[in-house]
């Protein structure tokens, strides 16, 4: 069976509900498709009559449901009619084989009264019917379409948009603007991809405990230029710190070996040869965890190719953005890690320890400009599935 690319559009209710990490990992466990892309949009009112005009006449769509689902979108994805500013939805992308029913399948239909979780509506959303069968209130949690067609249409429909409305939504309805709201980048690692998990939305649940707003969100594929540039800084330290290590583990080697003491000033040597050696060996070792790709004799143009490992790549506002996530992603060591924290709930060592958080407000600016969370591949994933 053909691979096929299906979409979720996360509503603004349930993003600003903090249900996101639930839906993704509902949907990448229940379907074992890959996630590969996602945006965070910011939708202009000229796109949500575009997009609840095809709702309303998708012929995959419920007679019956097409105006409630297509009135819910002009209300709920529109922008607030006070202040002007857009509201949050997030498009994800899932590919692999029969990707469109497996989601259909996961997200389920709206049904009254559902109080199960069979389904992401089930457990997300509501459907509420009075006695008279009449609907009193309506949340989809969210959004898909049931048929190749639809799925085509609505993508090309938000491709079109993604440069305009979508990439970093600062500014939206339920995100602070106060003077000492900080910017903060998360990157869940490639660890919590090596097959579709509830991982990567476990993670970002226990990071709602921030009462942070996601802004921007991306899959990334990190290159080994990238990946170079953005651990640059710690290859020096790494250099550094080798040598003591190196004058202990060399120096105690050396007299295993040849059978005689060796002297301070000896392992000092060694350390002083060998530990810098030790060190760029170690920063290899990261920049190919997070590319799959080791930069050993790559040439310029290779180091530039997308990697072979992905990562999640999400954008956090609000005030104390970067110590609220720092402090509820745990210290670099799992094992030295609080209970409840991200790295001890998910990490394994000191380099597999399922997140990445910027550590100042600096350096969340030098590493938001080196993975460009604004980057589209929406567009990219529309032309080659359904152009």
């Amino acid at each position: 069976m053909a691979l096929e690319v299906a979409f979720c559009l996360i509503n603004p209710y349930t993003i600003a509900k903090s249900r996101t990490g639930g839906v993704i990992g509902r949907i990448m466990t229940r379907t074992g498709l890959e996630l590969v892309a996602a945006r965070m949009y910011g939708p202009s009112s000229e796109l949500v009559r575009q997009y609840a005009d095809l709702i309303r006449n998708a012929e995959d769509v419920k007679p019956e449901e097409r105006a409630l689902l297509s009135n819910y979108v002009l209300h709920a994805y529109s922008p607030d009619a006070k202040s002007g500013h857009r509201r949050r939805v997030m498009l994800l992308l899932f590919e692999g084989e029969d990707a469109i029913a497996k989601v259909r399948d996961a997200v389920g239909s709206l049904r009254p009264h559902a109080y199960s979780g069979e389904t992401v509506r089930d457990t997300y959303g509501d459907y509420i019917v009075d006695e008279a069968g009449n609907v009193t209130y309506v949340e989809p949690a969210v959004m898909i379409a049931r048929s190749r067609e639809t799925v085509s249409a609505a993508l090309r429909l938000w491709a079109a948009y993604a440069e305009s409305d979508g990439g970093l939504v600062a500014q939206a309805h339920d995100v602070s603007s106060a003077g000492d709201v900080q910017q903060t980048l998360v990157i869940i690692k490639p660890d919590n991809f090596t097959f579709p998990s509830s991982r990567p939305g476990n993670i970002i649940d226990i990071f709602s405990r921030s009462g942070l707003r996601i802004i921007a969100a991306k899959v990334n594929r990190m290159t080994v230029a990238q990946a170079e540039e953005f651990y640059g800084p710690v290859r020096p330290v790494l250099r550094e710190k080798m040598k003591a290590v190196m004058a202990k583990r060399g120096g105690d080697a050396l007299e295993r070996e040849m059978g005689f003491h060796i002297p301070e000033a000896a392992r000092h040597a060694v350390g002083e040869h060998l530990g810098p050696v030790f060190g760029d060996i170690q920063f290899n070792q990261i920049i190919e965890f997070m590319t799959g790709v080791s930069p050993v004799g790559l040439t310029s143009e290779q180091k530039n190719q997308p990697g072979r490992h992905k990562s999640l790549v999400l954008i956090y506002s609000g005030v104390n953005a970067v110590e609220k996530i720092r402090k509820i992603l745990g210290p670099t060591d799992p094992s030295k890690a609080e209970p409840g924290s991200v790295r001890k709930e998910f990490g394994r060592d000191i380099m597999i320890n399922a997140a990445h958080a910027s550590d100042s407000p600096e350096n969340a600016q030098r590493e938001m400009r080196i993975v460009k969370p604004e980057e589209d591949w929406i567009r990219w994933y529309t032309e080659k599935y359904y152009a």
